[in-house]
């Protein structure tokens, strides 16, 4: 072992391995240097749990001469067969040094075991990573030399976990600020309110596509039916629609009960309206499919569903409002109220999708004239579209 090249890189590590920008990079050269060092490693893994609704925790691995490979797992990969006879289930769990020689007969209980002998490997050691919370993640060492890892150099991997996990803990306090920001604010303001836009009353203005949606009869069908039910229809049906909105280029931005907010901002797209439209109307076509289809087993009953949306395009404030300590990022503004009072009409027309005078005019989706209505708050009426093949099916209905 060089114990001064070993030092250098456990300080190069505690410095927060500045000369490596990525997690990536990050571990490509901590082994590396640690291969100079006099450490004989074959491959080495970083195994990081997540705070995230769909992602358990993600993988790092590397391999000499190759690329660092990353995925992911969703969180069923705890009760998986695979993950319980792992040697990492036990360093998850109880935070255990788990140390498996291929010469040993002990180690079959491991099935890895065989795949690691057929690369060669005499050794596989998978260590705990302990953030200053107590939190544990796991990493694995490997080796092909002939009788394993010496003494010397498990003292010197165990030296090289403590700032290791320390810098991925920072690395993944950041990382997961932002996942839980995007989860419950969106991409758009999530990264507003990282960069530092956090006083009430800071706001900005940009002209957005907007989307307000509401499922109907949802007050008869809470009434109806348990909570925990209704809680599980409602995520069904979001996902309808967040899917759709989300890969045409949207932002939901809040729940409202049944409720639904997304805008699609103009200026993103460089100011063609056209082209957002466009998108927005492909989002509402692909959720009422999505609505349409959904069925959800009561008993012995079916229960289907129907809902509507309002399509508007508008000047929007977009921004932090609320009181005290507690503050919401969102959008308000007339162009939100009116798209808020055409979903009611939609309602009341039995229409699924709806748009203001000015999203009709500048999107090509073959729309009618509902007519003129009064509009509650508002001083004038508003002419009001609905889509063609809406008409032909309840006429054919």
């Amino acid at each position: 072992m060089n114990a001064s090249e070993l030092r250098d890189m456990i300080e190069w590590i505690i410095g927060g391995a500045r000369s490596a920008p990525t997690p990536q990079q990050m571990m490509a050269e901590c082994c590396e240097r640690s291969v100079r060092a006099g450490l004989p490693l074959w491959r080495v893994g970083v195994f990081v749990r997540t705070l995230h609704p769909e992602i358990f925790g993600r993988h790092f691995l590397w391999k000499p001469g190759s690329e660092v490979e990353t995925g992911t797992v969703d969180h069923d990969i705890q009760n998986s067969p695979e993950f319980l006879v792992s040697p990492l289930a036990p360093v998850f769990k109880q935070g255990l040094e788990v140390r498996a020689r291929l010469d040993d007969p002990a180690s079959a209980r491991f099935p890895i075991v065989e795949d690691l002998r057929a690369e060669g490997v005499t050794e596989y050691v998978a260590l705990p990573l302990v953030y200053t919370d107590g939190f544990i993640n796991a990493s694995s060492w490997t080796t092909r030399q002939p009788g394993g890892f010496t003494d010397e150099q498990m003292d010197a991997i165990r030296s090289i976990t403590v700032p290791l996990a320390r810098y991925i803990e920072i690395v993944t306090l950041r990382r997961t600020a932002m996942l839980l920001l995007d989860t419950y604010v969106g991409n758009r303001a999530g990264e507003r309110i990282w960069g530092g836009q956090i006083r009430r009353g800071s706001a900005d203005t940009m002209d957005a596509a907007i989307w307000l949606s509401d499922l109907r009869g949802f007050t008869a069908l809470s009434d109806r039916l348990p909570s925990e039910t209704v809680v599980e229809i409602l995520n069904l049906y979001f996902d309808c629609q967040v899917a759709a909105i989300r890969d045409q280029g949207g932002e939901v931005l809040k729940f409202m009960g049944d409720g639904l907010l997304a805008v699609f901002p103009i200026d993103e797209y460089v100011g063609d309206e056209a082209q957002v439209c466009s998108r927005v109307l492909d989002a509402a076509r692909a959720s009422r499919a999505g609505v349409a289809a959904l069925q959800f087993p009561n008993g012995e009953a079916v229960e289907r569903f129907r809902f509507g949306v309002a399509l508007h395009l508008g000047r929007v404030l977009y921004g932090n409002i609320g009181g005290g300590n507690r503050l919401d990022f969102t959008c308000i503004g007339p162009a939100v109220n009116l798209a808020a009072r055409l979903e009611r009409i939609a309602g009341r027309l039995g229409r699924t999708v709806v748009a203001s005078e000015r999203f009709a005019g500048i999107c090509n989706g073959g729309w009618s004239d509902l007519g003129e209505f009064p509009i509650a708050g508002f001083s004038k009426a508003e002419r009001v579209y609905g889509l063609h093949d809406e008409a032909s099916r309840a006429a054919a209905g």
